[in-house]
C-alpha cells in the first residue's frame, strides 16, 4: 500500500476493492471472466446431459430400439426440435409388445401337429441373429 504522502490530495482515504489497481490488475474482471467461462461450460454440460436422458434410459433397460432412441436424441440435439426428444423419451420409457414370439410358438405347434399326422413340413428358417443364417 501507499502511504498518505504518496496519495493524490483529492483521493479518498479508502477505495473499494473493485476499483482497479494502478498496475492494471483487475480482480473483479478476472473473477467474472472465470465465473462466465464456468457458467458456459456448466450450462453446456447440463444441456448435453438432458439430451442424453432417453439414450441412458434405453441403454439401462437394454431396450431393443436403442438405435432409434439414439437417432431421435441426436436429431433433437442438432435441430432443436423438441418433438424428436419427446418421441425418444416415449420410445425409451415404454417397451413395444413382443408379437413375434407367440406367432413362432403357434407355427412350431402347428408344424409338430402336422408331423404327427404324417405331413412333410420343411424346417423353419433360422432367425437373423443366429450363425447359420449367413448367406456365404
Amino acid at each position: 500500500m501507499t502511504d498518505a504522502a504518496d496519495m493524490h490530495p483529492m483521493a479518498p482515504a479508502h477505495l473499494p476493492p473493485f476499483i482497479a489497481a494502478p498496475d492494471g490488475s483487475d480482480f473483479l474482471f478476472t473473477f467474472m471472466a472465470v465465473v462466465t467461462v464456468a457458467l458456459i461450460v456448466g450450462l453446456g454440460v447440463l444441456y448435453l446431459t438432458l439430451h442424453s436422458i432417453p439414450e441412458r434410459m434405453a441403454h439401462r433397460s437394454n431396450h431393443t430400439q436403442l438405435q432409434v432412441v439414439g437417432i431421435l436424441a441426436i436429431l433433437a440435439l442438432f435441430t432443436h426440435n423438441h418433438l424428436f426428444w419427446v418421441a425418444a423419451i416415449l420410445i425409451a420409457a415404454f417397451r413395444m409388445p413382443d408379437f413375434l414370439t407367440p406367432l413362432r410358438r403357434i407355427a412350431d405347434t402347428l408344424g409338430a401337429m402336422a408331423r404327427q399326422q404324417g405331413v412333410v413340413v420343411p424346417d423353419p428358417p433360422a432367425p437373423e441373429g443366429e450363425a447359420g443364417s449367413r448367406g456365404h
